[in-house]
C-alpha cells in the first residue's frame, strides 16, 4: 500500500508556489483515515482550483490509493 501522507504531500507540493510550507497530519482509525492538508493562505487558491475542480481531483487519487487497505478516507484542505 502506498503511504498516503506521503503521497498527499508531493501531490500538494508539486502545485503551490511554496512547497516548504506544505504539511499533512494522518489520523488513523480501525475502520478510516483523515488526512489534514495544510498549505499557505496564499497557495490555498491553488490547491483547491476554480469550482473545487483540484479538491477533488486530489480526493479522487488519494481514494485510489487507499482501495487496498479498505479503509474509509477523508482529505480535509486547510
Amino acid at each position: 500500500m502506498a503511504d498516503l501522507k506521503t503521497t498527499l504531500h508531493d501531490i500538494a507540493a508539486a502545485i503551490v508556489d511554496s512547497p516548504d510550507e506544505v504539511s499533512v497530519e494522518c489520523t488513523e482509525t480501525d475502520t478510516s483515515i483523515e488526512l489534514v492538508l495544510s498549505v499557505a493562505p496564499d497557495d490555498m487558491g491553488m490547491v483547491i482550483g476554480r469550482h473545487g475542480r483540484i479538491a477533488k481531483a486530489i480526493r479522487t487519487v488519494i481514494k485510489a490509493a487507499a482501495t487496498p487497505s479498505g479503509k474509509k478516507v477523508n482529505v480535509e484542505i486547510r
